[in-house]
């Protein structure tokens, strides 16, 4: 388990928000970011979307692509959620669509594992679950690439 002090600010803000909230407050506020989320551009992709940026077991049809922005550190993610009702996939895009745009990717390299129990405590099904942990991984994926290639942002990572 990474440390939350390695955490983005934002995210953990979030975090913290979240466990002042009841559960209803915080339904409420996980429905504002998935209203809040912005699809892939056009620039980026148009349907039908490539199978290889799909994520696996999301029941949502959710897609990601990544972009690395070396000048600032940062993976810029681009996600669509095909499924219109997918509350939880399209909540879970526009948080991380956030992480990447003001997180460095050594920070996004250390987001926990466990991000959508810890956002959507119990209520996930397992396969709403799998297609989370299937986002976030991309995610940490692309983020990891970048840092394995950039020597400034390797000099960020905790020393063992």
């Amino acid at each position: 388990m990474t440390d939350p002090a390695s955490w983005p600010a934002p995210l953990r803000d979030l975090l913290d928000t979240l466990a002042w909230l009841s559960p209803q407050e915080q339904y409420a506020l996980l429905i504002e970011h998935a209203d809040a989320f912005e699809p892939v551009p056009a620039s980026i992709a148009t349907p039908p979307y490539p199978e290889a940026n799909r994520v696996p077991h999301c029941e949502s049809g959710a897609y990601v692509w990544t972009v690395e922005d070396p000048e600032q550190h940062r993976v810029r993610c681009y996600f669509a959620v095909e499924n219109p009702q997918g509350l939880t996939a399209r909540a879970m895009a526009h948080i991380l669509q956030t992480l990447c745009a003001q997180a460095p990717a050594w920070q996004l390299a250390a987001l926990p594992d466990d991000l959508p129990q810890r956002l959507f405590g119990s209520r996930l099904s397992m396969g709403r679950t799998l297609g989370l942990n299937g986002l976030l991984a991309r995610v940490k994926a692309a983020a990891r690439a970048h840092v394995a290639s950039c020597p400034a942002c390797q000099a960020h990572l905790p020393r063992a």
